[in-house]
């Protein structure tokens, strides 16, 4: 019986690529690759059909009639979700997107990778 049990473990595991012992970073966290793959996939698809009718805030300081007491920022990024210099229209929006996408993506691993070294080292 332990022998049919240890082989249906065996079977189960995931074995690491040749000549590692560990297994393949892809392969640790294919969750992150297919995560970005959906991302990229969702800018490309949909950033272009976003609407460019004011959102929800900017619209109710139009309505109001505080939306000229507005500051503009000291500096804008992205401004209007383009990047300066690309004069196609969709090519700019996706572009700004998958952007965005790998900012919000290397911030947080960033800060893990930081955290996770600090642990080690005080450990």
């Amino acid at each position: 019986m332990a022998q049919v049990e240890s082989r249906l473990q065996d079977d189960n595991a995931v074995a690491p690529p040749p000549g590692s012992g560990k297994q393949s970073w892809i392969r640790r966290n294919w969750w992150v690759v297919a995560g970005l793959v959906i991302a990229a996939a969702v800018v490309v698809f949909l950033a272009p059909a976003a609407s460019s009718d004011p959102d929800g805030l900017d619209r109710v300081s139009e309505d109001k009639a505080f939306a000229e007491q507005g500051k503009d920022p000291g500096f804008e990024l992205l401004p209007d979700y383009t990047i300066p210099g690309i004069d196609n229209e969709w090519a700019t929006v996706v572009l700004a997107g998958l952007v965005g996408v790998a900012i919000v993506f290397v911030v947080p691993v960033g800060i893990g990778y930081v955290l996770r070294q600090s642990r080690k080292a005080s450990s």
